[in-house]
């Protein structure tokens, strides 16, 4: 996890995600933040709350604290989405990224123009419970202006989650996504292969993914087809 602007220890991490909540309050519908996307994020803080609160008690176990990183794993995934997505100026000042702990961006900057391609990966399956994607540009142009692949994902049980997984730190679907955007993890890679090690007990279930490329400056390119597969 980068620590150029997110917090180190999960104690700073909550107290940055909590102002970002005090901010964003006031801010969230001039910043053009969907209502969703805070909802989720407000979900993550509460969840990262109660369960740092455990794990720093005498309730503390080896199940805790690996809910524990689960927990700001995901909260730092959507801090990292927010900040790419919607923390970009203009709309914000200066003084907008200062009051959510961030350093205003440097002014000098080459213009980077939004990826215009589309993203698409093949699937392996090289041992129990990892699937890797072999992630290229639709078309086999380059990959240009140092973009590279943003890969959404989520995990669907069999018959769908129930409202305590989907609300959990795993935030397993309920249904089968529609598109990307309704997945609820994503990753930022310029490698052309990306493995991903599922739980032991995910074995089985579905994995869905989307592919897009996206620049420095956070700005995405369009969609791709959303692909799933059976978790080995």
């Amino acid at each position: 996890m980068s620590t150029d602007w997110l917090a180190s220890s999960r104690s700073e991490q909550l107290a940055m995600a909590k102002n970002w909540s005090a901010v964003l309050a006031v801010k969230a519908a001039t910043w053009n933040i969907p209502a969703a996307e805070i909802t989720q994020f407000e979900s993550l803080i509460t969840i990262a709350d109660v369960i740092l609160e455990k794990a720093q008690s005498a309730e503390r176990t080896f199940v805790i604290t690996s809910m524990c990183k689960a927990a700001f794993d995901a909260l730092a995934e959507k801090m990292r989405f927010l900040k790419n997505h919607f923390f970009l100026v203009p709309p914000l000042t200066d003084s907008d990224l200062i009051s959510l702990g961030l350093k205003p961006r440097d002014t000098a900057r080459t213009p980077i123009p939004p990826p215009s391609e589309q993203a698409e990966a093949d699937i392996l399956r090289p041992g129990v419970h990892l699937l890797e994607l072999l992630l290229r540009v639709i078309g086999g142009s380059p990959i240009r202006g140092g973009a590279g692949y943003r890969i959404y994902w989520g995990v669907l049980p069999p018959g769908g989650a129930d409202v305590t997984a989907a609300t959990g730190a795993k935030r397993e679907l309920m249904k089968p996504p529609a598109s990307g955007e309704e997945l609820p993890f994503s990753r930022f890679t310029k490698r052309k292969r990306e493995r991903f090690d599922f739980d032991a007990g995910d074995s089985g279930k579905t994995a869905y993914f989307c592919v897009r490329l996206e620049n420095a400056k956070g700005e995405s390119g369009p969609w791709g087809a959303l692909f799933s597969a059976v978790i080995p």
